[in-house]
């Protein structure tokens, strides 16, 4: 769920600033390369966890200890007192959000890594940072400047070039399904993230209660469709650890980041160099042969990201802390 700028990716959580009543750059930048070594290293984490364990068996187990560990974030940071106060509008939001993330978007997300090499699904699922900018055009609004017309059109050439491992003459496309949801992904969670820059709740409580729903609708699904057994050790070791690096801890330290930073912008920048140190851990941990094709099509889809976050990037250089556009304008 990692934060993309504009993703992120990152996985983003607001539209807002979000800022500390005393900012410090230094260790809002230590934070912020703590949520990216750790966002690193999970698409590695998800094809080891998925040679012992089904997709669906990795979805419950990490969703599980997700919420767990953001309950006991929010028991440390005290706001338990906000649990008590929700309104019935705030739980039908999240029975919503929770049917989008995490139970529609990760069974996409992990269904596609157990058919495609991680090189592949990775990036691919980056480009929810695109779609958010297709989807904010007629639902947000937002101007079409030429920059980003080209941007989308930088960023789907990156997708051709993966998908087809290099192959454009042909397009041949070897998982024509891992390929569909790894991008169908991207559909639910921009509309995740549309839904979320409206919302005014704290980010963790918000959190907290979609994985609360929407690991009842994981349940329910393991239920209906998926016959029972001890998963093996070693796979609950690696849902665990993906429950706890990719979906829990480190949202919270990405929102630490982005609390003691001077600007949002600051610390969303180092975001690009994530999917880069992926492909590195995957090659190591995984055993992957990266092809040329994958960092061809990878550099493609953030350059596109970049290109679309242009103005963004030019408040960055001007060291303007105070204005953060959104995506598209």
């Amino acid at each position: 769920m990692c934060p993309m700028p504009g993703n992120s990716s990152v996985k983003p959580q607001k539209s807002m600033e979000i800022r500390a009543t005393r900012p410090d750059q230094k260790k809002a930048y230590f934070f912020a390369l703590l949520s990216i070594l750790c966002w690193s290293t999970v698409a590695s984490a998800f094809k080891i966890s998925l040679r012992t364990l089904t997709y669906i068996e990795l979805l419950i187990i990490s969703a599980f200890v997700s919420t767990i560990v953001l309950f006991i974030i929010i028991m440390a940071q005290k706001k338990a007192a906000s649990l008590k106060a929700l309104k019935r509008d705030d739980i039908l939001l999240s029975l919503f959000m929770g049917f989008l993330n995490p139970f529609l978007y990760y069974l996409c997300v992990f269904k596609s890594y157990s058919l495609l090499p991680a090189q592949q699904a990775q990036p691919l699922n980056l480009i929810w940072g695109i779609v958010i900018v297709i989807f904010s055009i007629p639902i947000l609004k937002q101007k079409v400047k030429i920059h980003t017309f080209i941007a989308i059109l930088i960023s789907f050439m990156g997708v051709i070039i993966i998908s087809t491992e290099g192959h454009l003459t042909f397009l041949k496309i070897k998982s024509p399904l891992g390929v569909a949801l790894a991008l169908g992904s991207s559909i639910f969670w921009s509309v995740y993230w549309l839904i979320n820059t409206k919302d005014k709740q704290d980010p963790i409580i918000r959190l907290f209660l979609n994985f609360c729903f929407g690991t009842f609708f994981i349940i329910l699904f393991f239920i209906l469709f998926h016959p029972f057994r001890m998963p093996p050790i070693r796979g609950m070791i690696g849902a665990t650890y993906v429950g706890l690096f990719e979906m829990g801890l480190t949202f919270y330290f990405w929102l630490k980041a982005l609390k003691l930073s001077q600007t949002t912008a600051k610390v969303s920048i180092l975001i690009y160099i994530m999917p880069f140190i992926s492909l590195i851990f995957i090659n190591l941990f995984v055993g992957e042969k990266i092809l040329f094709s994958s960092i061809a099509g990878l550099v493609l889809i953030v350059g596109g990201i970049m290109l679309e976050q242009y103005d963004n990037l030019k408040v960055i250089l001007k060291k303007n802390p105070k204005k953060r556009l959104p995506p598209g304008e």
